[in-house]
C-alpha cells in the first residue's frame, strides 16, 4: 500500500517541479520574439494598375493605401519629370530603379554586343536614377545557361560592371545585385565574394526574401551574413512544399516559409533601417489596400 506523502516530502517535491517548471520557461530558452525595426514601406511602380492615370495620381493612390514609396522601372517609365514632381507633391518617394533589361541583354551574354547592350542600359538606369533621387538601381547581373558557365557569367558581369562604377560615384547611386532564380548565386557565401570583389562601396546586395528559400539557406541567415552588404530587401510570398510538388508557389504575403519574426531579428541585428518592397501581383485601390495590410502584419507595422 502506498505510503502517505508526507508536509516536507510535498513541499520538496513541489519545489523540483516548480523548478523544472521554471526551467522549460527560461526566457533565455524561449524563442525570441520579433525585434521592432525602422522600416519604409514600398512597391513596384509597376504594381499600381491604373490604365491612363497620371503619375501624381497613381503615387497619391499609393500615399492613400499607407505606402511611402516605389520603384520604378528603366527602361519603362515615361515622362520621368512629370514623375518627379508628382513624388514632390504627394511625398512618396522614389527609393529605386529596376534594370528591366538585365533579362534581354545579360550582361554574362556570350554575344560581345549584347554585352554592351545591357551595360548601356545599366548607365541609363544610373542615370535616371539620379534624374528621380533614387539611391539605387536593381541589377540582376547575368545568367548562367546552356553557353555560359557559373565562372563565366562571374566574370563577364563583373568586367561590365566595373565599366559602370565610375558614373554610379558620380551619381550618387549604388548598383544593387539582386539574387534571383538564374542560376547563378544560390548562397549568401558567393554573393559575399562577388559584392566583395569590386572592392567599392557602390556596389552591394539587394535581397529578395522569398526568391531563395528554395536552395536551402534560411532568408534570416541570408541576411546574417551579408549584413551592411545589403543595400535593400524585397519579397513574396514563397511556399516550398508547394514548389516541391511542382505547383504555383507564389502565395500571398504572410503565407510563405519566408519565417518574418526571424527575418525581423535578422534585420535588427545587422542594424537595417530602410526601405521593404513588396513585389507581387499587382491591382486597383482594393489589391493595394490589402497588401499594404499584408505587408503590415509581417513587418512588424501593424498598430
Amino acid at each position: 500500500m502506498a505510503q502517505p506523502i508526507g508536509r516536507r516530502d510535498f513541499l520538496c517535491r513541489g519545489a523540483g517541479i516548480t523548478a523544472s517548471f521554471m526551467a522549460l520557461w527560461n526566457p533565455c530558452t524561449a524563442p525570441a520574439q520579433p525585434r521592432k525595426v525602422k522600416l519604409k514601406k514600398a512597391i513596384k511602380y509597376s504594381m499600381i494598375r491604373w490604365p491612363n492615370a497620371t503619375h501624381r495620381d497613381k503615387l497619391e493612390l499609393a500615399r492613400k493605401c499607407g505606402f511611402q514609396g516605389v520603384e520604378i522601372d528603366s527602361p519603362g517609365t515615361p515622362q520621368l519629370d512629370e514623375l518627379v514632381r508628382a513624388s514632390k507633391e504627394t511625398g512618396i518617394a522614389i527609393h529605386g530603379v529596376i534594370d528591366s533589361v538585365h533579362w534581354h541583354q545579360p550582361l554574362s551574354d556570350p554575344d560581345e554586343k549584347v554585352r554592351a547592350k545591357g551595360l548601356e542600359a545599366l548607365l541609363t538606369a544610373i542615370r535616371d536614377a539620379q534624374a528621380v533621387g533614387a539611391e539605387t538601381v536593381l541589377l540582376v547581373p547575368g545568367v548562367v545557361k546552356e553557353g555560359v558557365t557559373y565562372s563565366q557569367c562571374w566574370e563577364r558581369s563583373q568586367a561590365e560592371i566595373r565599366k559602370a562604377i565610375p558614373l554610379a560615384e558620380k551619381c550618387g547611386v549604388k548598383i544593387a545585385i539582386e539574387v534571383v532564380w538564374n542560376n547563378f548565386i544560390t548562397k549568401p557565401e558567393q554573393l559575399i565574394e562577388y559584392v566583395d570583389s569590386f572592392k567599392s562601396p557602390w556596389v552591394g546586395a539587394y535581397f529578395d526574401c522569398s526568391n531563395m528559400i528554395r536552395y536551402g539557406v534560411s532568408s534570416a541567415e541570408w541576411i546574417r551574413k551579408l549584413g551592411k552588404r545589403m543595400l535593400k530587401f524585397d519579397f513574396k510570398g514563397f511556399s516550398l512544399q508547394r514548389y516541391n510538388a511542382k505547383l504555383n508557389p507564389w502565395v500571398e504575403i504572410g503565407e510563405g516559409d519566408e519565417n518574418w519574426p526571424e527575418i525581423l531579428n535578422a534585420l535588427a541585428e545587422i542594424g537595417y533601417e530602410g526601405w521593404a518592397t513588396a513585389e507581387v501581383q499587382g491591382g486597383g485601390e482594393d489589391t493595394l489596400r490589402k497588401i499594404s495590410r499584408q505587408m503590415d502584419k509581417v513587418l512588424g507595422l501593424a498598430e
